[in-house]
Order: C-alpha cells, then sequence, then structure tokens
C-alpha cells in the first residue's frame, strides 16, 4: 500500500488505465498540457501522447457528444467536465443519448462512456464551481452514478468504472481533492456498486457520500465524547443504491439520518428516506431525517460555511433522532 492524496489516486489509476487499455482515451478542457485545473491529469500527455489525452474545445456538448461516437466506435472514452456547474451543456447529450442508447438498440450497442466530475463546496470558488448535482443524474435511467470519497475508492472505483459497459458519472469530491489515504496495490474487493460501512455503531446510521463522509465521520466521534455510537455509511453509489447494506445497518440501530451537500428539496435524501422507511418500518424508533444544503442557490464563497452542513448541524439532527 501507498498513501497518495486523492487527486494522485485518480492520476495513478487513469495512468494504469491508458498503460493497460489502447482504447482508452482521457479528453476534457486542460487535461493535456495543464494537466486540468486541480493537476488530476498532470503528465498523462507527455506519457501517452495527444492522441490518447486530448485537450477539447471549451464546449461540454462536444466533449461528450464526441464520446459518445468514440464509444459505438469501440472506445473507451474517460471525459472530464471541469467544474460541476459546466455540466449542464452537455445534459441533452447525456440524458438523451448517452443514458438511452443501449435500451434504444435493444442492447446491441454500449457506450462505456465515464464522465469524471469535481463536485460540491468547500474551496472558495465562485458562482457555478461548487454545485451538487447528482439528483439530475440519479434520476435518469440508464447512468451508473458513484462518488467517491477516499484516495483508495478513488483510485479502484474509476479503475472499474471504465472496465465496465455502461456509461458512468464519476464524481469526485474536490474538497478532499488533497486529502491523503492508504491505497492498496490489489483491488479492495468491493464492487462498484456496493456501500461500504466505515465506522461502525449501535444507536444511529449516517448515510453519506463524497466530501460529506469525513465530515460525518467527525461527527460521529464528537458524538461519542456523549456517549452516542454513530455507524457512518459510505454510500459509494448513488444509483443504483446497495440497499442491502443500507438496510442491514438501519435495522442494527434503528434510527437514520441523511447527510448530503445538495438543496434538501428533491434531493437524493428524499429517495433515500423513503426507501429507508418502506425497508425498515418496524426497525426505526424515529422517522428518517435529512441534513443538506439550503434550498438556495449556492452562495458566494464567504457564505459557504453557513450554507454547508457541518458538525452542528448534523449533530443537531442527530439529538433530534435521539430524542424522539
Amino acid at each position: 500500500m501507498s498513501a497518495l492524496t486523492l487527486s494522485k489516486a485518480i492520476n495513478t489509476g487513469l495512468r494504469h488505465i491508458l498503460e493497460n487499455d489502447p482504447s482508452t482515451i482521457v479528453m476534457g478542457q486542460d487535461v493535456g498540457g495543464l494537466g486540468g485545473v486541480f493537476r488530476v491529469t498532470d503528465g498523462l500527455q507527455k506519457d501517452f501522447g495527444d492522441q490518447r489525452v486530448m485537450d477539447s474545445p471549451l464546449a461540454e456538448s462536444s466533449i461528450i457528444g464526441t464520446a459518445i461516437g468514440l464509444a459505438i466506435r469501440g472506445y473507451r472514452p474517460i471525459c472530464e467536465i471541469q467544474f460541476d456547474g459546466f455540466v449542464y451543456p452537455a445534459f441533452n447529450q447525456i440524458v438523451s443519448q448517452l443514458a438511452k442508447i443501449r435500451a434504444r438498440s435493444g442492447g446491441e450497442i454500449s457506450v462505456p462512456v465515464v464522465i469524471r466530475i469535481p463536485v460540491g463546496g468547500g474551496i472558495g470558488a465562485v458562482e457555478h464551481h461548487s454545485e451538487s448535482n447528482e439528483a439530475y443524474f440519479a434520476h435518469t435511467a440508464g447512468l451508473k452514478v458513484v462518488c467517491c470519497s477516499t484516495p483508495q475508492d478513488a483510485h479502484w472505483m474509476l479503475r472499474d468504472a471504465v472496465a465496465g459497459d455502461d456509461p458512468v458519472i464519476f464524481y469526485e469530491p474536490k474538497r478532499r481533492y488533497w486529502s491523503k489515504g492508504e491505497v492498496a496495490e490489489e483491488h479492495p474487493g468491493i464492487g462498484l456498486d456496493r456501500a461500504q460501512v466505515v465506522r461502525r455503531g449501535r444507536d444511529l446510521t449516517l448515510l453519506t457520500y463524497g466530501g460529506m463522509v469525513q465530515t460525518c465521520l467527525d461527527a460521529a466521534t464528537a458524538a461519542a465524547e456523549d456517549g452516542h455510537d454513530l455507524e457512518v455509511v459510505d454510500l459509494r453509489s448513488l444509483s443504483p443504491l446497495d440497499m442491502t447494506t443500507i438496510t442491514d445497518s438501519v435495522r442494527r440501530t434503528g434510527r437514520c439520518v441523511v447527510v448530503h451537500e445538495a438543496p434538501m428539496f428533491a434531493g437524493l435524501g428524499g429517495e433515500i428516506g423513503t426507501a429507508v422507511t418502506e425497508a425498515c418500518f418496524y426497525h426505526l424508533h424515529a422517522p428518517v431525517l435529512r441534513v443538506g444544503g439550503f434550498d438556495t442557490p449556492y452562495p458566494p464563497a464567504k457564505l459557504e460555511d453557513q450554507y454547508l452542513p457541518d458538525l452542528d448541524r448534523i449533530l443537531d439532527t442527530v439529538d433530534r433522532s435521539l430524542a424522539w
């Protein structure tokens, strides 16, 4: 095992993919000479050439449209959308074409396109650079939607995503790009569509993903000082959801709080909460509660600390559940 930052873990994953599969191509704005705005693709064009690591025009619809054509011809494109809020010009290509081609062709045509998207806030960025838009794509049948939270998952989930034949939206929490963690040399054995219990507990389950996983772990540590033993589950896959791992946890603890950065109204927490209630109704001691961003556009950087879920908001919601 070696200790890598999350961004470096993705870089090494891309390097392994490019070395071992000649059908793979990395494409996106500034992914070549610059190495991406977060330097995730640093050095790849130098080592693999500009036919394998390609700088694209500033046109997201063109990036995804080109990738779909390449995938139909047998390639495995890995597209980078520079920031989460920049994906909307490609929305039609993703939801009307990429997600539908396999069904439209009766299973005859696969489009193994992976779309990497830095997601979420916490870096003091300007408008359209800190959005959490996973609910749009999780709602779209035909897409896999996943979100890593650690260097280990970033590396191995990306390799799994590229190896599969489904189109994948691959979210990377940009606030965690510089967080370090161990990355195993061998596959850790957990599938792309599986959740993972990252902290065991008995009193309440925190369900979360991406940048909020570490925040929930910190909340669980703080809650332990008050004698509350919280379990933290990293969902990893947002569509499909691993309901087996989720329900096993909630049935043991009897309480559940869902945490995400996105606004709560029609967010993923609502779907998860309903699914948990249906599956665990007779095991619940309190309603499933949610912690999320507010139902407003993402605020200017100086206000994002008030917008994003933090320890206080998570622990206040935990207290509400435990007091039920």
